[in-house]
Formats: C-alpha cells, structure tokens, sequence
C-alpha cells in the first residue's frame, strides 16, 4: 500500500512541475478536456464545438 501511494505522488509530483505556473495546469486541462471532447465527438459523429472559449 505504501508503494502505491508513493507512486502516485510521485506521479503527481512530476505532473506538476512539467506545469509552472496555476495557468500553465489550466491550459493543459483545457487541452486535454478538448481532445476527449474531440475523441467523442468523432465517434459520436457530432459537430465541433464552436463556443468561442477564450485562449489565453
């Protein structure tokens, strides 16, 4: 138990410091949000979303 608790912090760990800033985590969330998204709208056969959410 205490081996897999390690490894996820130390997962963690390196998740967040390839991220520098709070902006950087976001962006990357967002870009993994969109690519799922994406993913599901293909199988789907759905359109593309074009809400117009900012970029920063």
């Amino acid at each position: 138990m205490k081996l897999i608790l390690l490894s996820i912090a130390a997962l963690a760990a390196s998740a967040f410091t390839s991220c520098n800033t709070t902006i950087g985590l976001g962006r990357d969330m967002r870009i993994l949000g969109e690519g799922m998204e994406n993913s599901a709208n293909k199988q789907s056969g759905g359109t593309q979303d074009t809400s117009g959410a900012p970029v920063y």
